[in-house]
C-alpha cells in the first residue's frame, strides 16, 4: 500500500490497511489501546482490484483509499472509497476513471486529503507527467487535471500542509519536482525543482511546520536526505536500508521531533529521531525487533495518547507486528508482538 497504511481513526483506534490478492483488507483495534479484531474486513465490497492501492488521511481522520481495477480486457480504471471510522464499514468503491481517459495502468496511485476533507488522487499518466482528480468544493468529483512534469517516477508523494493546502513531490531523472496549491480547491502548479539524484521508490513527504512540508529520500550515494522547497537538500544519516522511510512528528520529552523508521540492511527495523526541521543536529539509527523478510513494510503512527506506535507487515508471510513507545525517556519501545 502506498501512503499511510497504518493510521489512527477518528474514534482513536489504530487501523491497518493491507493488500490481499485482489482486495484490500482493514483490521483495527477493538478499542483505543485495546486488543485487535481477530478477522480483517474487506474494503469497499466485492470489487476485484489490481495490487498497489494507496491510502491517505485528512485532519478529520477519515481514510481515503484508491486502487486500480480491471475494466475491459487490456484496460483498467481507478476507484476510490472513504472509511469514516474503523468501527464502520468503508463505502463501496466508486469509479473515478483514468488520467488518459482509457488504457492500462500507468503507475501506482497516491492519495492525500486537504484541510476541508476532500480526497485527491494522483497518478502518473501515459505521457510521463502527473494526473490528478479530486473531490470538488461542493461535492462530487471534478475532471482529470494534467499537472505536467516529464519522465516522472512511478512513486508520487502528496501531502497536505498544516494550512490544509495540497502539495506534491515527485522524482524525475536528476531532480525532485514540487507542486503546490495556491488556493483552496485550486489545481496544484509546479512551483519548485531541485537537482538531486534520487533512488526510485524512496520519497516520503511530511508536514513539518505551519510554513513548510519536507520530503525525505535516499540520494544516489545512499544517504537519507531531507528537502524543503526554497532550500537545499540536507543529508541526515546513511540510509538504514534500500526502501522508503516512514516518518511522523511527535513530542519527545517536550521537544517537537521527527521520528523515522526503515527496514535496515540487516532485516530489523531501524529508528532515528531528531528535532523537527533541524537536520544539522543529525540523527542516528537504533535497530529493534526480529529480522524481517525482505518484502516487509514499516509504518509509524501516533496512538490516542500521541505516542509513537510502529507496525511491520510482510505480504509474503502475512505477518503483522506491532511495538509501542514505552513510558520512559527517549524512544524506547516495547517488545514486538504479532497480531
Amino acid at each position: 500500500m502506498n501512503g499511510d497504511w497504518f493510521i489512527r481513526g477518528r474514534d482513536g483506534r489504530l487501523t491497518v490497511y493491507l493488500p490481499s490478492g485482489e482486495a484490500v483488507l482493514c483490521r483495527a483495534e477493538r478499542g483505543p489501546g485495546g486488543p485487535w479484531e481477530d478477522v480483517p474486513r474487506t474494503v469497499g465490497g466485492s470489487q476485484k482490484l489490481h495490487p498497489g492501492g494507496a491510502v491517505g488521511q485528512g485532519a478529520d481522520r477519515y481514510a481515503h483509499l484508491a486502487a486500480w481495477r480491471p475494466t475491459v480486457p487490456g484496460e483498467s480504471g481507478l476507484v476510490h472509497t472513504t472509511h469514516f471510522r474503523p468501527r464502520l464499514a468503508p463505502l463501496d468503491w466508486v469509479p473515478i476513471g483514468h488520467p488518459d481517459k482509457q488504457g492500462e495502468r500507468t503507475g501506482p496511485p497516491a492519495v492525500a486529503v486537504d484541510g476541508p476533507g476532500r480526497g485527491y488522487v494522483f497518478v502518473r499518466n501515459a505521457r510521463g507527467g502527473v494526473g490528478l482528480r479530486n473531490q470538488k468544493v461542493r461535492g462530487g468529483w471534478g475532471g482529470w487535471h494534467d499537472l505536467g512534469g516529464e519522465d516522472v517516477g512511478e512513486q508520487l508523494a502528496p501531502v497536505a500542509g498544516e494550512s490544509g493546502r495540497m502539495e506534491l513531490y515527485a522524482s524525475a531523472p536528476g531532480m525532485i519536482l514540487h507542486w503546490v496549491q495556491e488556493g483552496d480547491g485550486k489545481k496544484p502548479v509546479l512551483a519548485d525543482t531541485v537537482e538531486v539524484d534520487v533512488r526510485p521508490g524512496t520519497l516520503r513527504a511530511l508536514a513539518t511546520s505551519a510554513e513548510h512540508t519536507s520530503v525525505f529520500f535516499t540520494d544516489g550515494s545512499g544517504d537519507l536526505c531531507a528537502w524543503r522547497p526554497g532550500g537545499k537538500p540536507v543529508s541526515l544519516v546513511a540510509a538504514a536500508g534500500p526502501g522508503p522511510v516512514s516518518a511522523v512528528r511527535c513530542v519527545i520529552e517536550g521537544h517537537d521531533c521527527t521520528v523515522l523508521a526503515q527496514r535496515s540492511a540487516s532485516g530489523r527495523v531501524a529508528f532515528a529521531a531528531y528535532p523537527t526541521e533541524q537536520e544539522p543536529a543529525g540523527a542516528w539509527w537504533t535497530e529493534s525487533g526480529p529480522q524481517l523478510p525482505s518484502d516487509a513494510l514499516v509504518a509509524l503512527a501516533l496512538d490516542e495518547h500521541e505516542e509513537v506506535v510502529a507496525a511491520t507487515f510482510s505480504p509474503s508471510m502475512g505477518t503483522l507486528l506491532l511495538a509501542r513507545r514505552k513510558d520512559e525517556p527517549g524512544l524506547a519501545l516495547t517488545a514486538w508482538r504479532e497480531l
